[in-house]
């Protein structure tokens, strides 16, 4: 099964980033696809690539042979001016132990978007489009480094990343706002925070889904943050918040009082 790794700027020589692996195979008039983040450890030969998560997976029916070769080529074909890199060896699942201890965390959860992605790239055609994104994923890191973020996944033309404060997130939210106007780029930002547990290796809990709900609330330019944010701003922060009312975030229980952070 040929697979593929979304390398960005082509961090091959790299340990401890995420990504996102992309994976086919043709047998016969079917094409199966399977994709999802991965986590990169190691560089050089000694690199493995884990799945972060169980991957998603799709069968394509072509009917026959002819079109599932074709498919197949295509979509190779795609996934290399996406700036995939072919990757050799197996995409392993980390095994968790029975008695693993699961640890539990507060943090503040960041979540950044581009707004209106699929028309820009239709606009500035793959080649253009794709060296845009590397650019933004490049301006997103940065500032991310600078601010003490740490990166947790990916998602398309997203980054979900956690901090251990929230004015730290505040202002590497509005930095990244900053770096990315210079790219013809609009960006929605939503910060919440909770606790979240570490099992496996692995991050899971519904503050990253409030994370997301809380950026989808965000318009072109904007970051909203939820009132456990502000709740836990220290009374000498800077940072200014209006009143952004009340949502109900799809999914979630019981409204949210949202506020707009004021540059």
């Amino acid at each position: 099964m040929p697979k593929f790794l979304r390398v960005g700027l082509h961090q091959s020589n790299v340990s401890g980033y995420t990504s996102k692996a992309w994976c086919v195979r043709r047998v016969g008039s079917a094409v199966f696809l399977k994709w999802g983040a991965v986590e990169v450890q190691g560089a050089g030969n000694g690199r493995k690539v884990y799945w972060s998560r169980l991957p998603q997976e799709k069968t394509i029916r072509c009917r026959t042979a002819k079109r599932a070769q074709d498919y197949t080529k295509s979509a190779i074909a795609k996934r290399r001016s996406h700036d995939y890199e072919p990757l050799s060896g197996t995409i392993a699942t980390r095994r968790k132990s029975a008695g693993a201890d699961l640890k539990q965390t507060l943090a503040t959860i960041l979540v950044v978007d581009i707004v209106g992605s699929t028309a820009k790239a239709a606009r500035l055609g793959d080649a253009r489009w794709t060296k845009v994104v590397g650019l933004y994923y490049a301006a997103v890191r940065k500032e991310l480094k600078a601010s003490r973020g740490k990166e947790v996944v990916t998602t398309g033309d997203g980054v979900l990343a956690t901090f251990k404060l929230p004015a730290a997130g505040i202002n590497c939210a509005t930095a990244i706002q900053k770096a990315v106007r210079t790219l013809g780029l609009d960006i929605r930002v939503g910060l919440h925070a909770g606790e979240y547990t570490i099992s496996g290796g692995e991050m899971v809990g519904l503050a990253f889904h409030i994370g997301t709900r809380v950026a989808a609330k965000a318009r072109a330019g904007e970051v909203l943050v939820s009132s456990a944010v502000k709740d836990l701003l220290a009374a000498q922060s800077q940072i200014r918040l209006r009143d952004h009312g009340s949502h109900q975030l799809k999914g979630v229980p019981a409204r949210w009082r949202l506020y707009r952070v004021e540059t």
